[in-house]
């Protein structure tokens, strides 16, 4: 019997965590220097580019999509591959996916500097790099799913359904929110006005900590805990529980970022109880990772 081989890439992983590490760290000096310009104005060293109002959308941009997303990129290379039994779909994917959005961070940087901006809370960036991000975005999926379909394992262990989760939630948020009007090559107004801008801005900026920040990362949990502890997960039933609440909960408490608005009231309501019932999720998943470090894994 011929014993088939294959390798997973193991480069790609690298590159996104060299790139974690170097957004990490400017990620967290812009912060530092926005912060020191609330005390000590002068700062800013009298330029317009380095004034706060410039370096906080840069530091969050770059903290989010620059620091935690090469680091969700990394952890997912790694885990899906391993997940899978199979290489990624396409090695030139997973570069192009790279490089794109290493280019991405850097016209982001230079626009943001620049004063250039939607005015949108995480979604500053002006409508080409909109455009660019969801081309990459496309890349990812594709890469990911293509990893999927040709897995030599039949089981979809819960990380990977954290990851489809990402990929899905995040290009509707961010091509909704996106839709934008183009007045020039770096300036667009948004498709939206009035309350209804609002409620799809809050909408999109909660869900993007919820389906950017959260769920990749869960799904890191439930791949690298279990690793880590040398033991099966607590409860897999509770992580399926955990994946289904999180993800049917998280996307209606946007409207909590707007109470006491014009926003309806009943939209007000509607977020703030979704908020109160996210507590099941949050500790649900909080209580599967403790209990797997602790206590014998159960079905």
């Amino acid at each position: 019997m011929q014993v088939e081989k294959f390798y997973y890439d193991n480069k790609i992983v690298r590159a996104f965590g060299l790139a974690t590490i170097l957004f990490g760290v400017v990620g967290m000096l812009a912060g530092l220097w926005a912060a020191i310009q609330i005390y000590y104005p002068a700062a800013s060293l009298n330029l317009a580019a380095t004034t706060f109002g410039r370096l906080r959308p840069l530091h969050t941009n770059a903290i989010i999509f620059a620091f935690v997303g090469n680091a969700s990129f990394a952890g997912i290379y790694y885990s899906l591959q391993r997940l899978c039994k199979a290489r990624m779909y396409s090695d030139k994917l997973s570069w192009v996916h790279f490089w794109g959005w290493q280019a991405i961070i850097a016209a982001a940087a230079i626009t943001l500097l620049m004063g250039k901006t939607t005015g949108k809370e995480y979604a500053e960036l002006e409508w080409p790099i909109d455009i660019a991000i969801t081309l990459v975005w496309v890349v990812f999926g594709i890469n990911m799913f293509g990893t999927i379909l040709k897995r030599r394992e039949k089981h979809l262990y819960v990380a990977i359904w954290f990851y489809i989760a990402t990929w899905v939630t995040v290009a509707m948020l961010h091509i909704v929110n996106s839709i934008e009007i183009p007045v020039s090559a770096l300036k667009s107004y948004s498709w939206y006005a009035g309350v209804q801008d609002a409620l799809v801005q809050w909408w999109y900026g909660h869900n993007a900590v919820a389906f950017f920040l959260t769920t990749p990362v869960l799904g890191l949990m439930y791949y690298f805990l279990p690793k880590a502890a040398n033991r099966p997960v607590y409860s897999y039933r509770l992580s399926i529980i955990h994946f289904w609440a999180l993800i049917f909960i998280y996307i209606w408490a946007g409207p909590h970022h707007l109470l006491y608005t014009a926003l309806p009231d009943w939209a007000q309501s509607l977020g703030v109880v979704f908020s109160i019932m996210l507590i099941a999720p949050s500790w649900g998943g909080m209580l599967n990772g403790l209990f797997t470090l602790r206590a014998p894994g159960i079905k």
